[in-house]
């Protein structure tokens, strides 16, 4: 794996592309069903590079990359999403062993539905060391970072992920999903200031969601495809 460069970040234009720097690695994921739960299998090899533009407005006949179609077809991508830190936002739901962070933010990729419930189950159920480990397991997993563990001790348990950009397909649900950033990339708005800083996000590409630079799982009602969704 290319070692990203400590200029590294993935600029938001105005009512343009994402622009990649610092040579993060890009790679399409696909979801699929993994017994009562799901998981990411490698998808198509994606061209690499030290900076590439990704299409956010969902029109690109290049995609994942930007085309320039955002210039022909009038594109509103205007930041609307809060920018309070994420342990304001939240709400906690608390559980005998383990707590629970979520700020809504849902890509609808399903990792926090298990073989016994949600993520919320499990929690709600950590009364055994091995419940918890469940329920930490299962909230780590989710990849928009809605959810998160916290122990009893106040301390937000993540998942150790290297910088990656995933390019998700969706199989299931026949659609196209969102940009997974995995590994604390900084994330620069359109007006220069920088996002807060998170292991796990789930940015926009259908140019749909209402919370916008990030996913809303509005692929899903508006059938987005990129033409690249597996039979």
């Amino acid at each position: 794996m290319p070692e990203m460069k400590s200029n590294a970040k993935i600029k938001i234009t105005k009512n343009g592309p994402y622009l990649v720097s610092g040579n993060i690695p890009i790679h399409e994921k696909i979801i699929v069903p993994a017994g009562h739960t799901y998981k990411l299998v490698e998808g198509r090899e994606l061209p690499q590079a030290e900076n590439y533009a990704l299409c956010r407005c969902g029109k690109s006949k290049n995609p994942p990359f930007c085309d320039g179609s955002h210039l022909i077809e009038p594109f509103n991508g205007k930041e609307t999403a809060s920018r309070e830190p994420y342990v304001d936002r939240s709400e906690l739901l608390e559980g005998p062993g383990v707590d629970l962070l979520d700020d809504g933010r849902c890509a609808f990729a399903r990792f926090c539905h298990r073989k016994n419930g949600t993520t919320w189950d499990y929690v709600l159920n950590s009364n055994t060391e091995a419940a918890i480990r469940e329920a930490v397991q299962a909230a780590g997993e989710c990849p928009s970072g809605r959810l998160t563990a916290v122990s009893k001790e106040g301390e937000l348990s993540e998942p150790d992920y290297d910088p990656e950009i995933d390019i998700v397909e969706d199989p299931e649900r026949g659609v196209s999903a969102g940009i997974f950033v995995k590994g604390k990339i900084p994330i620069e708005s359109e007006d220069g200031e920088i996002y807060e800083l998170r292991n796990r996000v789930a940015l926009c590409r259908c140019g749909h969601s209402r919370n916008k630079p990030f996913c809303d799982a509005s692929h899903v009602p508006f059938g987005f495809s990129d033409g690249h969704v597996p039979e």
